[in-house]
């Protein structure tokens, strides 16, 4: 069996249950990605659109073979808006990093007070709106899954502006993708983002004592220095 086939093919049982080695190498990727965003490096982008790539597979069951008996469109939905936010973030991290010469690619800062409330109206109406499309296509659990792909969006989009609440966002993410995950039977995805929501926590504190440094002259304001994964 080749490299590709192994990963196309391959399944280990956890618990019991079969379970695609492609799911493992994709959230190990994941991992890799947000070990870089909280150290503020470039190559976090690209490394968790690989990871994006990979469990969009995962999540269609219907689509490609899988072992779980549950489409989850929500969550493969997300890894393609992942992939394109991405691309975003992969640019301004590395517009930022060259215009202050070779430094981390974002400053972490508070958003504004007008900033959160755009947080806030894009949560409720993003998953208002994805719940009755996540519904009809079938997905299960359309709720929560809605919520997990509009706060993952979110999420992505504050770490590529460098608000330190992104790391908020990402831990309520988690705390309703854990359950859900574990009810599908996408078991690797489930202990993931466990260890996510442990390493939000410590990104979080690490971006917040970071941004504590940085003079208030440019706090709550655009900054293009550094940047996340």
């Amino acid at each position: 069996m080749g490299p590709l086939s192994w990963l196309l093919d391959a399944q280990v049982h956890v618990a019991g249950s079969p379970v695609l080695a492609r799911e493992i190498v994709g959230n190990a990727f994941g991992l890799v990605s947000a070990l870089l965003g909280l150290r503020r490096l470039v190559w976090a982008w690209p490394v968790g659109m690989i990871g994006n790539a990979l469990l969009l597979t995962v999540f269609l069951g219907g689509v490609f073979a899988t072992p779980q008996e549950h489409d989850l469109y929500g969550q493969a939905g997300r890894q393609v808006f992942f992939f394109a936010v991405s691309v975003y973030g992969w640019w301004r991290w590395q517009r930022n990093r060259r215009a202050d010469a070779g430094q981390a690619a974002v400053v972490p800062r508070w958003a504004t007070g007008r900033e959160r409330l755009m947080l806030l109206v894009a949560a409720v109406i993003g998953t208002a709106a994805a719940y009755p499309l996540l519904k009809a296509l079938g997905s299960w659990g359309p709720l929560p899954d809605a919520w997990i792909l509009t706060g993952s969006l979110l999420a992505t989009y504050g770490m590529a502006r460098g608000w330190v609440e992104f790391w908020l966002l990402w831990i309520a993410v988690d705390a309703v993708g854990v359950p859900l995950l574990l009810r599908g039977g996408f078991y690797p995805s489930a202990v993931m983002y466990l260890i996510y929501g442990a390493l939000c926590v410590w990104g979080f504190a690490a971006w917040w004592r970071t941004s504590r440094a940085v003079r208030p002259a440019t706090v709550g304001t655009p900054i293009y220095t550094e940047a996340v994964a």
